[in-house]
């Protein structure tokens, strides 16, 4: 299991050996390879913030990325993140090129074919999700709060729940978030772990001084475990955003002054 970068006229993004399959697209995207100038310089997904973004902007950057990937732009399908445990069974219906949307959802999933689903991160753990067998798929944003929330294991059960995917054939690829290196955090966050998990997180909590680091990643690749999830299933990429600001945007380097990288997955549509 690894990750590799691609350089796509570019664009530089990162996919996981797990995530290779005919009909399947994937990729992890880079602050690297877009339009957009200033505080969201270059390649940025975020239209809001104190200083939007041009719009105009944000749009090429989409269609670069989705370019890079073979995915269809009218295929895309986004939710407003709100660091909750909504997991969003998406349609058709959903699909559209930077369709607003009228929801919120922190992980998406599907079984239906032409659609890419897009979640995205700025700091917070982000995740794709394969199932071989029943050909369904999922993207989850997990910041602690979702981590807490249990929600990658959740999305794993609701794949099983709407698509019968069983917890050992799903492939999970973990991407570039921030490391217990740079996450560094007051009582909230462990408390909140310890509380939701029990005694097993002190294998992802270590004091610091006063503080604590939590190492989310390994934090959601040992719920997925616990929810049947194969570890030889589970692919994670190394690289913190806090410390790659040359690669990523981070939240924690940076605060509102910044764009987000996103990740995507899909199945292609299929052909007669």
């Amino acid at each position: 299991m690894s990750f590799h970068a691609h350089d796509h006229g570019g664009v530089v993004y990162h996919t996981s050996s797990l995530l290779e399959a005919p009909g399947l697209l994937h990729g992890f995207s880079t602050r690297l390879g877009g339009v957009s100038r200033g505080d969201y310089d270059a390649l940025n997904f975020r239209g809001g913030g104190a200083q939007p973004d041009d719009p105009a902007l944000v749009r090429e950057n989409y269609r670069r990325f989705c370019a890079a990937l073979g995915a269809e732009p009218g295929g895309l399908v986004r939710s407003h993140q709100v660091h909750e445990d909504t997991v969003r069974h998406v349609t058709a219906a959903d699909a559209g090129f930077l369709r607003p949307t009228n929801y919120t959802a922190d992980a998406l999933v599907t079984g239906a074919p032409g659609l890419s689903l897009m979640v995205f991160s700025a700091d917070c753990i982000i995740l794709l999700l394969w199932d071989p067998v029943s050909r369904s798929v999922g993207a989850v944003h997990a910041g602690w709060r979702g981590t807490a929330l249990d929600l990658p294991a959740k999305t794993v059960r609701e794949m099983g729940r709407l698509f019968g995917a069983r917890p050992e054939d799903v492939r999970v690829a973990i991407g570039a978030g921030i490391g217990p290196c740079c996450f560094e955090t007051h009582d909230d966050v462990p408390d909140a772990m310890r509380a939701a998990f029990g005694p097993g997180v002190e294998a992802q909590i270590r004091p610091r001084g006063e503080k604590w680091t939590v190492d989310l990643k390994a934090m959601n690749a040992w719920r997925l475990e616990e929810a049947g999830v194969d570890p030889a299933h589970i692919d994670i990429c190394p690289l913190c955003t806090a410390c790659r600001t040359d690669l990523y945007w981070s939240h924690r380097r940076t605060g509102e002054r910044r764009g987000v990288q996103g990740a995507l997955i899909g199945l292609a549509e299929e052909r007669p």
